[in-house]
């Protein structure tokens, strides 16, 4: 997929879905040829679950979560526990950083059909944890800045790795 923010039509919903798509797509390129060892390194001291494979595999289940839990109002079934509720990017370095992002692209390849076939003003199943029911618009603009915020520690990571910067 090439990576662009310039969206095909000027309607809200390709709009939105361009976005995600594009800060989708930073991920990848941020983990471009990188090496699996750096993949898998945390080199800020204060945060040794910031590892690329960490990100990737948070987003994977962050997307998850608002569109198949919030949203659709499946069942819940990402890694995290009460005890452990930042697992998945503690597991995210027992796998390679290819499938990881395998996952989040095949993931988000049926998400972009939900979102093509959903109202935006559609209202989630499940409430969030503060008792509010996002409509489907809300959700999309929460994701793009999460992935956006977190491109950003890519950015540090991938340059602390092995100094490319860009993408």
């Amino acid at each position: 997929m090439t990576r662009t923010d310039t969206p095909p039509a000027w309607d809200e919903r390709t709009q939105l879905a361009t976005f995600l798509d594009y800060v989708r797509a930073t991920v990848r390129d941020k983990c471009a040829e990188l090496s699996a060892e750096d993949a898998r390194k945390a080199p800020l001291p204060g945060s040794p679950l910031m590892t690329l494979c960490g990100l990737v595999n948070h987003l994977r289940w962050v997307e998850y979560f608002w569109f198949e839990v919030i949203f659709l109002g499946g069942e819940d079934e990402g890694p995290w526990t009460d005890e452990d509720p930042d697992r998945e990017m503690r597991i995210a370095v027992d796998f390679p950083l290819e499938q990881l992002l395998a996952e989040y692209e095949a993931q988000s390849v049926r998400f972009r059909e939900l979102v093509a076939g959903s109202d935006l003003d559609a209202t989630a199943k499940r409430p969030f944890r503060d008792g509010t029911y996002p409509n489907l618009r809300w959700i999309l603009l929460h994701l793009i800045e999460e992935t956006a915020r977190h491109n950003g520690h890519a950015d540090i990571l991938r340059e602390i790795a092995d100094g490319r910067t860009g993408a």
